[in-house]
């Protein structure tokens, strides 16, 4: 090992003491945790460029996608486009008027259609303990200027593919001169048909060729052929079907990308030796690196940060993040003079397998039916009726009545899950996207470290057709998948398939239970992913047995391994949630989280909680009537997070105190957004505002 002199001294480069740490080499080193080659490209600003994929603001607004010259075989570049579109406007609202172009945008503080030159590279990473395959990129803007360098994370969303963050992270960063560093955190697209043994490149092609792929099921071929026998014409996903638990690495992925992305750099702008070796001149140390992201990304960079033995983050700005927090009972969360909520930090699975289980129900309630927008659009109000009327025959819930029933699954919800009210608004549109179902059956798999051929609890993806029966996949959209999937059926013609469903394997959403012989969404299903989650039978109240208890208690396992610590590290952090999101309850998540990091940190606590009212979590919803009237974006406040962290960090202005910032919303989709409808997040807020940990108790206003 090299001593701190040697470090200083060696290949008689003169580098700064506090940049070499004992331990590193001052020459660039390819990360050991690389696979294969690095893809790079070069994107002139002008043709094609690192944020629109060469389509502008306008492009990435416009209601068009950007079509294949051969839909059948889209070559890497239209891919790329095609991906970064739907990535981009799958996060933000480009409608007129919701702010784009105005508050955010490529364009907003950049010239012209806001195409940004630079570089980009793409490989393949793999973390120690595991085979779950990783995607990692590094853009490089033209206007990064390696003596002012800077870094920002962006692992994915949800479960999207390399470019899922390119609206968010993606875009701050490259805007303000910084490398961005993605990854896909083992998720992403990542399909295989198991049929035709096609599967996606690194770049999105389709190969059915024994080659380095992003995902193929773990299968011998007598195994792959007995499956496809048996449930002919199924895809497995990487986020479900490939035997690890990604999430239990996400942090790890951030930040091994970080490291990537360092060598990237050094390979750019390190000194010549010579000898085909560079002399690294970008360091952790002197480089601003913020670790951010929304959603599972904002999650990863949270646990990145966690585990930072290495000083390589500087501050974390995230938004409505997925952090599962590890379970604290010394402290409740109270938001106002309401009552104590004691019963917080459920996990993902458990909330989420609850409300697959009883939204469908919910969404009639007297309260909630005729009031939430786009109700009726979403759902199938005869289903929802079938859904109550199965609940109610195994004893779910109570009432006489379809109103009762619907009234008593919502009161499950709220009182007994911890669900915001503010929710109740905006659940129904995610149910009818089969949000909550899609999580429940990918994390439930991941979490199991199951294989495609467990089929846990007959779910199986597949094309359906309009009747619901499974289909093979047109050739089309199988070509477009690594562009138009989120990694995370349904989605893109893949859909969630009851193998067990009455009469032949279904579409979920149009399956009829064997227990209840009526259309109710494969309640049977949903509520066998529900006692996984909760380690019994749901129905019955008694203790799982065989297979099942096993599958939960793996589960169960797979739970605690992505449980967050609440420990920061003293590092300068911002989080931003909306208090009606609908897919990730801020009693469970962001509340549960302020509160653990005041246990685990006190008075060294960096972090900052920012609780904006009338905002959701997916913005993109903000472009409908009944929607924009109600909310506001939240991606405003996740840039302004950003930002603060920033000054905290590049010009030592304090963070603002933790606090609910109380905008106003628009009141109608014909009325343009404007600043008015966008309370800054205050540098000295209301008393009122606060929100504080006191007493042992997170203390949110109303």
């Amino acid at each position: 090992m090299k001593t701190l002199l040697q470090c200083t001294l060696i290949g008689a480069v003169a580098l700064t003491v506090s940049a070499c740490k004992e331990g590193d080499s001052p020459f660039n080193q390819l990360p050991d945790f690389i696979q294969g080659d690095i893809q790079s490209s070069q994107y002139d600003g002008t043709t094609n460029d690192l944020l629109t994929g060469g389509l502008g603001a306008s492009g990435l607004a416009s209601g068009t996608a950007p079509a294949f010259d051969d839909p059948l075989n889209p070559t890497s570049e239209e891919l790329r486009t095609l991906a970064i579109y739907n990535n981009y406007r799958a996060l933000v609202d480009t409608v007129p008027g919701g702010g784009y172009g105005e508050f955010f945008g490529p364009q907003v503080g950049n010239a012209g259609e806001g195409l940004i030159a630079g570089e980009e590279h793409l490989a393949y990473m793999s973390v120690e303990g595991s085979d779950g395959p990783v995607t990692v990129m590094v853009q490089v803007p033209d206007s990064f200027n390696p003596d002012q360098a800077c870094m920002i994370t962006a692992p994915s969303s949800g479960s999207r593919g390399i470019y899922g963050a390119i609206g968010t992270a993606g875009e701050w960063g490259l805007k303000k001169g910084c490398a961005v560093v993605y990854t896909d955190k083992g998720t992403g697209t990542g399909s295989h048909n198991l049929t035709t043994n096609a599967a996606q490149r690194i770049d999105g092609t389709l190969t059915r060729a024994d080659e380095p792929v992003q995902f193929r099921a773990d299968l011998s071929d007598q195994e792959q052929a007995d499956f496809n026998a048996a449930w002919p014409d199924r895809f497995a996903y990487k986020h479900a079907h490939s035997r690890v638990n990604p999430e239990a690495d996400w942090g790890r992925h951030v930040l091994q990308s970080i490291e990537f992305g360092f060598y990237v750099l050094n390979e750019k702008f390190g000194q010549e030796t010579g000898n085909d070796r560079k002399v690294k001149k970008v360091w952790p140390k002197n480089t601003l690196v913020i670790a951010s992201s929304v959603s599972n990304g904002g999650g990863a960079s949270v646990r990145a940060a966690e585990l930072d033995d290495r000083g390589l983050i500087d501050g974390v700005a995230v938004s409505e993040p997925n952090v599962n927090p590890q379970v604290d009972t010394s402290f409740t969360i109270r938001q106002g003079s309401g009552p104590e909520i004691a019963e917080h930090s459920r996990s993902l699975l458990d909330y989420t397998t609850a409300l697959a289980v009883y939204q469908g129900c919910a969404n009639i309630a007297p309260e909630v039916r005729d009031v939430a927008p786009l109700n009726a659009t979403f759902n199938n109000f005869t289903v929802a009726e079938n859904i109550c009327n199965s609940l109610a025959n195994k004893g779910l819930v109570t009432g006489a009545t379809t109103d009762e029933r619907a009234a008593e699954a919502l009161r499950i919800l709220e009182e007994d899950l911890g669900i915001q009210p503010e929710q109740n608004l905006l659940a129904p549109v995610h149910f009818g996207l089969a949000v909550a179902q899609s999580i429940s059956m990918t994390y439930a798999n991941a979490y199991a470290k199951a294989g495609v051929e467990d089929r846990l609890c007959d779910i199986s993806l597949a094309a359906t057709d309009a009747g619901g029966a499974v289909t093979p996949l047109s050739g089309a959209q199988e070509a477009a998948l690594f562009s138009a999937s989120n990694g995370i059926p349904p989605s893109a013609g893949v859909n969630l398939v009851y193998d067990n469903a009455e009469g032949q394997p279904t579409n979920l959403a149009a399956s009829a239970s064997p227990s209840s012989s009526q259309l109710d969404y494969g309640l049977d299903a949903l509520l066998c992913l529900r006692s996984l989650a909760v380690g019994i039978d749901v129905t019955s109240g008694a203790a799982l047995s065989g297979p099942a208890a096993e599958m939960a208690e793996r589960i169960a396992e797979g739970i605690e391994q992505v449980r967050a610590s609440g420990n920061l590290q003293g590092k300068p952090a911002v989080f931003v949630t909306g208090r009606a999101d609908a897919i990730l309850p801020i009693n469970h998540t962001s509340r549960p989280y302020f509160g653990l990091n005041q246990r685990v940190e006190g008075s060294d606590s960096r972090l900052r909680y920012y609780e904006i009212l009338n905002a959701h979590h997916l913005d993109v919803l903000n472009g409908f009537p009944g929607i924009a009237d109600r909310y506001v974006p939240l991606h405003h406040y996740y840039f302004q997070a950003l930002d603060l962290v920033w000054a905290s960090l590049a010009d030592k202005q304090a963070l603002p105190p933790s606090q609910v910032v109380r905008t106003v919303p628009r009141g109608d989709i014909a009325t343009p957004l404007s600043a008015a409808n966008l309370t800054p997040i205050a540098a000295n807020p209301d008393a009122d505002d606060l929100i504080l940990f006191s007493n042992d108790q997170v203390q949110i206003p109303d």
